[in-house]
């Protein structure tokens, strides 16, 4: 479900930050950056260049633009509390609140994200403080260089659905069927996060296995419109488009260039 690089591929170029947790563990965004800004200064330290790959925007953002975050640690009364009004009262009602306490980040977080919000309203419970005012920015002393690569939309379409495909034949729905088996509750942000919600009215017998995939797709287009709201805000951006002629050999010059003018230095 999350693709991740397969054993071949993690022979072939040494990966990092992989197979961290199960899906009960809490990964939050703070944890994260921790642990890039860590391998990457190890990265850095052996005079390599480190290439943080992905399409989580807010997580490239935390680390490329150095948000400072709370250190709040997750309050499981807190936010039990809040679900349990959610389900009585409705998320937006929730979205709604925190768009009164903190604007800035109930404008950056959509009406449905009920985690993202509740985050941000136990934040606000435990300091006192916005959230959106703890995450201010501090540039990472790293000389940093984004790349984004775009296609046109419904040729990104196609290949999301042909993507989804190749996951259902490479065994996605065992995977998710095995984690239920295990225990994991489809509450837990591991297993609602994309590409694992969509299953559970299957599995739950409310949809067809058809439906669900169908659903999986269409959720992973919303996903990629959104995307470019992230990217087209971090630090130092090239936008090199995949239909372009060369694109390769584009992309390898302008890297040569960047380490030519300053070659990595740990720091």
């Amino acid at each position: 479900g999350t693709a991740k690089p397969t054993q071949a591929e993690q022979q072939a170029v040494p990966h990092h930050l992989i197979d961290l947790v199960d899906p009960n563990e809490d990964f939050s965004l703070a944890t994260y950056q921790d642990s890039a800004y860590a391998v990457i200064a190890e990265i850095t330290a052996r005079g390599r260049v480190p290439l943080l790959v992905g399409g989580t925007g807010q997580y490239l953002a935390a680390v490329l633009q150095g948000w400072q975050i709370p250190r709040v640690a997750p309050q499981p009364e807190i936010r039990a509390r809040l679900e349990q009004e959610a389900q009585q009262v409705g998320v937006p009602a929730l979205h709604a609140r925190l768009a009164q306490y903190d604007p800035t980040a109930a404008e950056g977080i959509l009406n449905t994200n009920l985690r993202r919000i509740i985050r941000a309203l136990e934040v606000y419970e435990i300091t006192g403080q916005p959230i959106s005012v703890q995450q201010r920015m501090k540039a990472p002393p790293y000389r940093i260089q984004t790349i984004w690569f775009t296609r046109p939309v419904a040729e990104l379409y196609e290949r999301i659905d042909l993507r989804i495909d190749q996951m259902i034949e490479l065994g996605l729905l065992s995977e998710v069927r095995q984690l239920v088996e295990q225990g994991y509750s489809w509450d837990l942000p591991a297993m609602s996060g994309l590409g694992y919600r969509e299953f559970q009215p299957y599995f739950a017998g409310e949809q067809t296995l058809e439906q669900a995939v169908t659903r999986l797709k269409f959720d992973t287009h919303a996903f990629a419109r959104r995307q470019p709201n992230w990217f087209k805000r971090l630090p130092q951006m090239l936008q090199i488009e995949l239909e372009q002629p060369d694109v390769l050999d584009r992309l390898v010059q302008h890297a040569q260039e960047i380490l030519q003018a300053q070659p990595p230095q740990p720091y």
